[in-house]
C-alpha cells in the first residue's frame, strides 16, 4: 500500500512538472524607464499552441504580431515597431523580463490578475482643454492638453506640432510618493509614456513628463498649463497652426522627390505616374507613432480618390539597419494594407539634406499636398490621431474635402511637358 501511494505521488508530481503552466489571462505590473515605474497591462488569449497577445491601455490595445510560450519562456513580438516582450514565468507565478528593441530594453515584472485600486481623497475637477506653456526646439509656444474625467479616473492626450502623445490613462493620488497629482501613462507597442498632472492653487496645472529628465539638473520636465481663455488673457501664444509650421522656400517651385522603393527601383516626381496628378508626399518613418496613426487615413484617401487622379508617396526615413533590410517598414505596410507608393528616402538625420525645398521642416509626419500642376498647395505638419477625437475628426473632414477639391480641377494642358522639364 505504501509502495502504491509513493508511485501515485510520483506520478502526480511528474504530471505537474510536464503539464503546461497556465499563461492566458491578464498580467499587470510595471516596466522601468528612466528610473520610473510605468504601468503595464499584457493580455494573453487562446491556448499555449495558438497564443495571441496585446498590450492593453484602458479600452485600447496594441495587438502583437505573434506570441509563443514554451516551457517557462514567453516571447511576444510587435514587428511593426521591431520590438519584443521577452519574459520568463518564475515558480512564484510572475513574468519577469524586458520589452523593447535589440538596443533599448525596459525591464518589467508582471503578475496575473488585475491590480486593485487604492482609496484616495476627493479628486479636483481638471476635465476640459488646457494649453501647456513650452519653449520647443521646433518653435512651439504651447501644446494642447485635453482631459476627460470620471471621478478619480482621467484620460488625457497632449497634442504637439508633431502629433499627439496617444491616450494617457491614470488616477488621482495613485502614487504615494507624489500625493495630490494625477499620474497618467500608457505602455503600447510604441513604448512607454508617463506624466503627472498636479493642480496648483492658482488654477493652473503643473504638467510633468516623468520620462524626460533634464540632462543638467536630472529633474523631471515641469510645464505650466492654463485654460485657453486664461492664456489669451495673459497674452500667451496659442498652439502652432499645423499648416503654418513648414513653408516652401519658393512657393512657385514644383516639388521634387526621388528615392528607391523597397525593390530598389528609383521613383521620382518626374515619372509619368505623377503627370497631372494630385499628389500627397508624406514625410515619415515606421519608427514614428504619429506616422502609424496617419497611415490608415492616407490609405482611405487613396482608395477614395486614386481613380480620380490622386497619388500618395510615403518618403520613409529609417535607421541605417532598416535601410539595408527594411523588415519593420514591410511590417508597417502589411499592418495597414498600404497600396500607395512607399520609398526609402534615407536616414532621419538626412531629412533636410534630402528635402531641400522646405523651410522649418522638422516634424514627423509632415505632408506636402501638391496640385495637378506639381506645385505645393498646403503643407501639414504632424497628425492628430484617434486619441484626440475632436481634432482628428476636423483634420479628416478638412483634408478629405481639400483633396476632393483638388482632384476636381482640370489637368493643365502642358502638365506632362512641364513635369519633365521644370525640375531637370
Amino acid at each position: 500500500m505504501k509502495l502504491f501511494a509513493s508511485l501515485l505521488l510520483l506520478s502526480v508530481t511528474s504530471l505537474a512538472q510536464t503539464s503546461p503552466r497556465p499563461i492566458t489571462g491578464d498580467w499587470e505590473g510595471t516596466a522601468t524607464s528612466h528610473g520610473q515605474q510605468v504601468p503595464v497591462h499584457l493580455r494573453l488569449s487562446g491556448s499555449p499552441s495558438a497564443l495571441t497577445a496585446a498590450l492593453v491601455n484602458g479600452p485600447e490595445s496594441s495587438p502583437a504580431s505573434s506570441a509563443t510560450f514554451s516551457g517557462d519562456h514567453l516571447l511576444v513580438t510587435f514587428n511593426y515597431y521591431a520590438k519584443t516582450l521577452d519574459a520568463t514565468l518564475s515558480p512564484d507565478g510572475k513574468l519577469t523580463g524586458s520589452f523593447g528593441t535589440a538596443s533599448t530594453r525596459y525591464p518589467l515584472t508582471l503578475a496575473a490578475g488585475h491590480a486593485s485600486a487604492g482609496k484616495s481623497s476627493v479628486p479636483p475637477d481638471i476635465h476640459g482643454d488646457w494649453e501647456v506653456l513650452v519653449k520647443s526646439s521646433k518653435g512651439e509656444a504651447a501644446w494642447q492638453l485635453i482631459v476627460a474625467q470620471d471621478h478619480r479616473n482621467v484620460k488625457a492626450v497632449i497634442q504637439r506640432i508633431d502629433g499627439d502623445t496617444g491616450s494617457l490613462f491614470g488616477t488621482w493620488n495613485s502614487d504615494p510618493s507624489a500625493p495630490n497629482t494625477y499620474r497618467i501613462s500608457h505602455f503600447t507597442a510604441a513604448g512607454p509614456a508617463l506624466y503627472s498632472l498636479a493642480p496648483q492653487p492658482d488654477g493652473t496645472l503643473l504638467v510633468s513628463n516623468l520620462l524626460r529628465a533634464d540632462q543638467k539638473t536630472d529633474t523631471q520636465q515641469d510645464l505650466p498649463a492654463r485654460r485657453p481663455a486664461d492664456a489669451r488673457a495673459a497674452n500667451l501664444k496659442a498652439p502652432t497652426d499645423p499648416t503654418q509650421q513648414t513653408t516652401m522656400k519658393d512657393p512657385n517651385a514644383r516639388f521634387a522627390f526621388s528615392a528607391p522603393d523597397l525593390n530598389g527601383k528609383t521613383v521620382s516626381n518626374t515619372d509619368p505616374q505623377f503627370d497631372g496628378k494630385v499628389v500627397i508626399v508624406s514625410i515619415g518613418g515606421s519608427w514614428c507613432p504619429n506616422c502609424h496613426d496617419e497611415a490608415p487615413f492616407l490609405e482611405s484617401l487613396y482608395k477614395q480618390f486614386h481613380s480620380r487622379g490622386l497619388e500618395i508617396v510615403n518618403l520613409s526615413f529609417e535607421e541605417e539597419d532598416q535601410l539595408k533590410d527594411p523588415t519593420r517598414l514591410r511590417a508597417f505596410i502589411a499592418r495597414y494594407h498600404l497600396d500607395y507608393t512607399v520609398l526609402l528616402a534615407g536616414t532621419t538625420d538626412q531629412l533636410n539634406e534630402k528635402i531641400t525645398q522646405a523651410d522649418n521642416l522638422n516634424c514627423w509626419p509632415t505632408s506636402f499636398i501638391i496640385g495637378r500642376d506639381g506645385r505645393v498647395r498646403q503643407i501639414h505638419a504632424g497628425f492628430a490621431g484617434p486619441a484626440n477625437p475632436a481634432a482628428h475628426e476636423v483634420l479628416v473632414k478638412e483634408l478629405t474635402a481639400f483633396i476632393g477639391e483638388l482632384v476636381e480641377q482640370p489637368v493643365p494642358a502642358q502638365s506632362a511637358m512641364l513635369t519633365h522639364t521644370d525640375d531637370q
